[in-house]
């Protein structure tokens, strides 16, 4: 991708979320993301194909660092889940004007793409849980229970520290 692309992709981003600011996903249209970024339709439609694949990149765009282990420096090692969690909510907490927006809307969309990330970092961890449940219903708790965390913290303006939130979040889960 040329600087020039790079550059109306950003603006698109940048619209979208001066849009989320104001106004709830389902009400956003891609009239008004054109017509917020200054860019022709054919333009929009050449980076994005809907609202949804326009939501689905920069989501991928604001998890990618997020979710990638070797980055995250509140983690000693690999086995630190709890690192990592907290390591998700300082990017929370220090991108509160983009991923807040989106998990303070609701949007199903959104939120079904933040809980396959969080499964895919509790699947690497599932085996230290010591609770007897299948597997799979155990992620679903977790990733469920994360994700409502997650959006509790919000509501309470994050004034708790993202490691006590981390540390409150593995005390209920029992793990040993």
């Amino acid at each position: 991708m040329d600087r020039r692309q790079k550059r109306t992709r950003r603006a698109i981003f940048d619209a979208f979320c001066s849009l989320l600011e104001r106004k709830r996903y389902d009400h956003i249209t891609v009239q008004d993301i054109i017509d917020e970024a200054d860019v022709g339709r054919t333009t929009f439609y050449s980076h994005f194909e809907t609202k949804d694949l326009l939501l689905d990149a920069l989501c991928e765009e604001l998890f990618c660092h997020i979710f990638e282990h070797d980055s995250c420096p509140f983690s000693g090692n690999d086995n630190d889940l709890e690192g990592k969690l907290s390591h998700i909510l300082w990017h929370i907490r220090d991108s509160k004007k983009d991923i807040g927006v989106l998990i303070s809307d609701s949007s199903d969309l959104f939120m079904g793409y933040f809980k396959r990330h969080l499964r895919a970092i509790f699947e690497l961890h599932i085996d230290s849980f010591h609770i007897n449940v299948p597997k799979d219903f155990l992620l679903n708790h977790l990733v469920g229970s994360f994700s409502d965390t997650v959006r509790w913290w919000m509501r309470e303006g994050m004034k708790t520290p993202p490691e006590r939130v981390a540390g409150y979040f593995m005390q209920m889960t029992e793990k040993h």
